[in-house]
């Protein structure tokens, strides 16, 4: 269990597709583990392998209930795929652990069902929706090499690219 260092935009890990995990062991936990340990340290929802420089495919995700009586909803996901989407979608905000500072309305799913195996290898169907379904779509585009930036219009993700340039000086 460590805290590692979060890959930045232009980093080629975040341009990758990760490679599919062959085998849940304890390697697995333990990127998970680190993955969990790196995001809360970062203050994060979500964290995907690639954001630390690991191609594999594994994520983890806490997010805040969004109602009082509701629980937080804390993940590890080992090689999760997308298998539903509702037909509505939903513009908010989003921010990216990879490109602090930098936050846009970014169109997502409204619901979705993510089927993956847990880091003891068992399979697991989370059907999400509000908050985790828009976490689950962002670390899952990290998966497959896609920032929230590209995402947007042209337009709009030159504006963004010009302020993260102007940040980084």
């Amino acid at each position: 269990m460590a805290v590692r260092r979060i890959e930045m935009m232009g980093s080629r890990a975040l341009r990758e597709e990760a490679a599919p995990v062959q085998e849940v062991d304890e390697e697995t936990r333990r990127l998970a583990r680190d993955l969990f340990d790196t995001m809360y340290d970062a203050d994060g929802v979500g964290l995907a392998a690639p954001q630390i420089g690991v191609s594999k495919r594994v994520l983890v995700v806490d997010v805040p209930a969004e109602e009082a009586a509701a629980a937080r909803q804390v993940h590890a996901l080992v090689n999760p795929v997308v298998t539903r989407i509702s037909d509505r979608t939903e513009k908010e905000s989003e921010g990216c652990l990879s490109i602090p500072g930098i936050e846009e309305a970014v169109t997502r799913h409204v619901r979705v069902s993510v089927e993956a195996l847990s880091p003891d290898g068992e399979s697991v169907r989370i059907d999400a929706d509000g908050l985790l379904a828009r976490v689950l779509q962002h670390e899952i585009d990290h998966l497959d090499g896609v920032l929230f930036i590209d995402r947007l219009s042209p337009f709009k993700r030159k504006i963004v690219l010009k302020k993260w340039r102007k940040r980084r000086e």
